[in-house]
């Protein structure tokens, strides 16, 4: 694809906080795909043995789908995002027997006032553009314990199954156009890293590594490297 001026589509909307507050009635149909099914259950199935017996901090929980996945056999989760619609509906579920608490925070400005035993963050690498990585890769590491981990989950881009891409921006941002059922179109950052991009990213910062690829998605896990 070539690149395009993304000033050409300006016209949409470009605020993710606006964005998901309007998709948040419709915001699980993406896991509803039929052919993600499989690598679904393995990413759950990852999750709650990683997580079990664990006090996490998850970020950009959106609506709960994974909150209530870890919530299974996880200690604690303390589930937070930016966007109040997507909360909402994160709040109403009922978690059973987990201790599921949740906040309304920007992860940019974000400054735990303590640090948890593992951090998630679901499908928000994607959404970060290239040249604010080493901030966030910074923020997620200061928000766990010594020795504890990170893992971060994301799609790999499936033509057919994923939507195709509008532009790559001046950075290497690529972006794709999507309209929800209020006939809104919003123009979303999503970038498709391959390993190899991960890795280097992740270089000196993160020590016992752990990348699983399968066909629709992706899961890093490691321990943030102390300074």
């Amino acid at each position: 694809m070539e690149k395009n001026n993304l000033s050409q589509l300006l016209y949409m909307n470009t605020d993710l906080v606006t964005y998901y507050n309007k998709r948040a009635k419709e915001y699980e149909a993406i896991y509803q795909k039929p052919e993600r099914q499989e690598d679904l259950k393995t990413l759950a199935t990852l999750l709650r043995d990683h997580f079990a017996g664990k006090n996490i901090l998850e970020i950009a929980c959106g609506t709960g789908y994974w909150t209530n996945v870890i919530a299974k056999t996880a200690a604690s989760v303390f589930a937070t995002d930016i966007s109040e619609a997507v909360l909402e509906i994160a709040k109403s579920k009922n978690y059973g027997a987990a201790r599921v608490s949740f906040g309304m925070e920007d992860f940019d400005n974000y400054r735990p006032t303590k640090r948890f035993e593992s951090l998630l963050g679901g499908f928000i690498w994607s959404h970060i553009h290239l040249q604010d990585l080493k901030k966030f890769l910074e923020n997620v590491n200061r928000c766990v314990l010594p020795g504890g981990s990170v893992v971060l989950l994301d799609n790999n881009y499936v033509p057919g199954s994923n939507l195709p891409l509008s532009t790559i921006n001046e950075h290497g941002n690529s972006f794709q156009t999507r309209k929800l059922s209020d006939g809104s179109t919003h123009l979303v950052c999503k970038n498709f890293p391959s390993e190899a991009f991960i890795m280097k990213q992740i270089e000196g910062i993160a020590t016992d590594i752990r990348f699983i690829n399968l066909e629709y998605y992706w899961m890093l896990i490691y321990r943030p490297v102390q300074h």
